[in-house]
């Protein structure tokens, strides 16, 4: 995004922040009192409303089974309710010291310092790739910059944006809360190419050739040499789907995992399901003109 249109929309939340602060609960406590819509390195600070927190943890299923980042974390909210309402583990990121002290302080006082981690420090230097969950509130080149990253998280990571998106990464939800809107992404597995697959024995085996744009996916099936299109293909983390019509006219479904180069799932004809396995063939190497 040119810098010019960042800082016009710096300019709108800070107005927003302006109206809304008169309103506003104080925050922070007797060693810092941040003002929202104070300026920080790369956006401003503006609070997401607690219902809005709420919603986008919901979104993202979190559990005690989830270590969640907020990256630009502020005086430590989502952590906090991460923590405290979800029993998630929470580290939060913040570039601001005097603001990453303050939610460390506001997490001992939520009682949570056990499960909550607040690193001064910046979203683009630290690391963040063992987090299950990526929660965030900033600007949309801020998002884009980071989209590379995210995308290269472990497939099934929820990725929660407070009211910017990330342009052709379509969200798998949009949340609404109010006059606010959240985003849901779900990290997929890179699965474009060609996949040779198997039902065992003399079983049924075909070749699927995957095209991929993020979660969205096509391509078709192959079978006997005769070709059919992929229908109702999902893609959610490492779980695929879909249906095809098979060279006796039947139509077929397959769901499954795919972890690498490896998938691993069933076959359904009529209600039956069998076991199915497969694996990503090497690429073609290209023909000389």
């Amino acid at each position: 995004m040119p810098r010019i249109l960042a800082l016009l929309l710096c300019g709108l939340l800070s107005a927003a922040a302006a109206q809304a602060n008169d309103a506003a609960p104080e925050y922070g406590d007797e060693q810092y009192r941040p003002n929202v819509g104070q300026v920080g390195k790369d956006v401003i600070w503006v609070p997401t409303p607690d219902a809005l927190v709420t919603k986008m943890l919901q979104a993202a299923k979190t559990t005690d089974a989830d270590i969640v980042y907020d990256l630009g974390s502020g005086d430590g909210k989502i952590p906090i309710a991460a923590a405290r309402d979800f029993k998630a583990r929470a580290v939060g990121i913040e570039y601001n010291p005097d603001m990453a002290a303050l939610a460390t302080r506001n997490a001992q006082r939520a009682g949570v310092a056990d499960k909550v981690k607040i690193i001064a420090g910046d979203i683009f230097k630290n690391d963040f790739s063992e987090a299950t969950v990526v929660t965030m509130y900033l600007l949309p080149d801020l998002n884009l910059k980071l989209r590379p990253q995210l995308l290269k998280m472990k497939p099934g990571t929820r990725v929660v944006s407070h009211a910017f998106n990330m342009r052709e990464w379509e969200p798998d939800e949009v949340l609404h809360e109010g006059e606010r809107t959240g985003y849901l992404w779900i990290v997929p597995a890179q699965v474009a190419g060609r996949w040779q697959l198997n039902e065992g024995g003399a079983g049924w085996q075909g070749t699927v050739d995957l095209v991929q744009a993020f979660q969205r996916v096509g391509g078709n099936v192959t079978v006997k040499g005769k070709q059919a299109p992929m229908l109702g293909t999902t893609l959610k983390g490492n779980e695929i789907a879909f249906s095809f019509y098979n060279v006796d006219g039947t139509l077929r479904s397959i769901r499954g995992n795919i972890n690498g180069d490896r998938f691993n799932g069933w076959l359904r004809l009529e209600g039956y399901d069998t076991p199915l396995t497969g694996r990503r063939l090497p690429p073609q190497p290209a023909k000389k003109a």
